[in-house]
């Protein structure tokens, strides 16, 4: 890994690093924070997954996460939403393409060449971690948007490799929602059938989660009719899924609204992990 840049923050460091992605084919950036806690022992580490148009960077320097990350002796890392540069294919849409990457692993050309956010996330990104950094190997994860959909679809996945989830205005039941068809179809192919490994709500109605669940989403989001709470709402229910989903009056899809929850986020995480 090439070390980008690094500063103190709260105590910890708030780092940038690059390195070469066999999984995506080229270069990557994550931005990666340490506890104090971090400098004696080995700490857990929780991922943010970034929503749409967004790089490791905008998280990282609007969220707030890292004081309270300092508080609870969290590590969090903030990876990119997709591949990028020259040679990755791309779309004129802000929602597709570069930026967009939906945590999938792509099947179809252009895009199967590089966009495998879900192997980086899953696989790769995680490995490098733990050789290279003061972590244990506990991870909770959460995201926001896009990212909110990618981290419920990795972990009801994943259940062995993450002990908590929590989310942000995730996007619940992208299969019948305009932000996920058009992606699925470009990045899947039209068989629908191979969509639902990546649908939040059809993986927990299959395989459940074994743990709780925390979701905060703003009940003026000007995007609630391509989220669609209410499917996670109703299955959460039928299944007697333990958790909270949180319909925060006033508040929009912004990163204001995500830091205006991101501390009780960090608190769900940490008391669940250090348990762990």
């Amino acid at each position: 890994m090439e070390l980008v840049s690094q500063n103190q923050c709260f105590g910890g460091t708030q780092s940038v690093y690059r390195h070469a992605s066999e999984v995506c084919g080229g270069e990557m950036t994550f931005g990666l924070y340490l506890p104090p806690l971090a400098r004696s022992r080995p700490v857990p580490l929780l991922w943010y997954l970034s929503g749409l148009t967004c790089t490791h960077e905008n998280a990282m320097t609007k969220a707030g996460l890292q004081r309270h990350a300092s508080e609870h002796g969290l590590a969090v890392v903030f990876p990119d939403t997709s591949p990028r540069g020259e040679g990755v294919a791309d779309d004129q849409a802000y929602d597709l393409g570069q930026g967009a990457g939906f945590y999938v692993n792509a099947t179809q050309k252009p895009w199967a060449r590089h966009y495998r956010m879900y192997d980086y996330i899953v696989s790769e990104l995680p490995a490098l971690l733990l050789e290279s950094q003061p972590l244990k190997g506990i991870h909770g994860i959460t995201g926001h948007s896009m990212g909110g959909h990618g981290a419920l679809t990795i972990a009801f996945r994943n259940p062995a490799q993450f002990r908590s989830v929590s989310a942000f205005a995730p996007i619940v039941n992208p299969t019948r929602s305009g932000w996920g068809r058009k992606q699925f179809s470009a990045y899947l192919g039209d068989d629908e059938a191979h969509w639902a490994n990546y649908d939040a709500c059809l993986l927990l109605a299959e395989h459940g989660w074994h743990g709780d669940i925390l979701i905060d989403q703003g009940a003026t989001d000007q995007f609630l009719e391509l989220i669609r709470p209410e499917a996670m709402a109703q299955l959460m229910a039928e299944r007697r899924q333990p958790g909270i989903l949180r319909m925060q009056a006033g508040y929009d899809h912004s990163y204001f609204f995500v830091a205006s929850f991101g501390e009780d986020h960090v608190r769900w995480h940490a008391e669940r992990l250090h348990a762990a």
